[in-house]
């Protein structure tokens, strides 16, 4: 089992402190959520400066909203980062939900999911090397791969998560282990069904807060506003893990459905978190 941390969207400031306790601790990945008309940092400029100031954890978008963005563009930042990066960057994509970010972006809501496959055909295609269109010749630099880097998909729904076998990568589940089993299954099985060899990397998510009770209570506000717009933001602060002892029974359970890692998202602000996660990880 891998361990990695998802960042703190609320003191961009920060994020530097969290990223290099981190990879001094047993963490292997640093996540960073997406949202467009929000007060958060855009996810892949905030990562590639933690990329310069890291030497070995993963980077990884948890997950970008890619049919907000130009696939052209995004096909470029991406190869561009897996480079400078060493291969670091994992890219988490979903088509997002949130009807203001397709306002603000110039995106039709109704249409994400075919924008989405329509993006992942372009930029496998100038990954590897191949001509944007009978008009316009390649787009480069380079990945170290000609697939591109890492990628992972989130989502609830069957056709969101058959995009794993479809496209190849791996499967981000924002789901608590009670229910998250019926999707890593659905998704191996998305695996499976499109002749993939080996099997697709599995990265469960928990949002988790440890401190004094005035952190927690900053943490629960963080998450509320954050998933106000769902009408869920109550399920969404209940289900925080807030003592050691949950966060190693959930471990626990995330083994025994076979994920491969957990990211452990905080929404408090004291990056000391990081070294109490450390503790209790063991």
């Amino acid at each position: 089992m891998h361990f990695g941390i998802g960042l703190p969207i609320s003191t961009p400031t920060t994020l530097l402190d969290w990223a290099r306790r981190a990879e001094a601790g047993p963490f292997d990945t640093l996540g960073l959520l997406d949202r467009l008309v929000y007060d958060n940092p855009e996810p892949l400029i905030a990562l590639a400066m933690i990329a310069g100031a890291t030497n070995r954890v993963r980077l990884q978008t948890e997950v970008l909203i890619a049919p907000l963005r130009d696939p052209a563009l995004l096909a470029k930042q991406a190869a561009t980062f897996d480079v400078m990066s060493g291969g670091r960057l994992a890219l988490g994509l979903g088509v997002g939900g949130r009807e203001d970010d397709h306002i603000a972006s110039g995106t039709d809501l109704r249409t994400r999911g075919k924008r989405l496959d329509e993006q992942l055909e372009i930029m496998r295609r100038l990954w590897a090397g191949k001509p944007f269109n009978e008009e316009c010749g390649p787009i480069g630099p380079a990945p170290r791969h000609a697939e591109g880097p890492e990628i992972l998909f989130g989502g609830f729904q069957p056709a969101a998560i058959d995009r794993v076998g479809r496209w190849g990568g791996g499967f981000l589940a924002a789901a608590a282990p009670s229910w998250a089993g019926k999707l890593f299954d659905t998704a191996r099985a998305s695996w499976t069904a499109h002749g993939r060899s080996g099997s697709p990397r599995i990265v469960a998510q928990v949002n988790v807060v440890l401190g004094d009770q005035d952190l927690i209570d900053d943490a629960r506000a963080s998450i509320g506003a954050y998933y106000e717009f769902s009408g869920r933001a109550d399920y969404m602060v209940d289900g925080m893990l807030t003592d050691k002892d949950q966060i190693r029974t959930t471990i626990t359970q995330f083994d025994d459905l076979g994920a491969d890692e957990i990211i452990f998202y905080c929404y408090g602000r004291d990056a000391d978190q990081v070294d109490r996660l450390a503790d209790t990880i063991g």
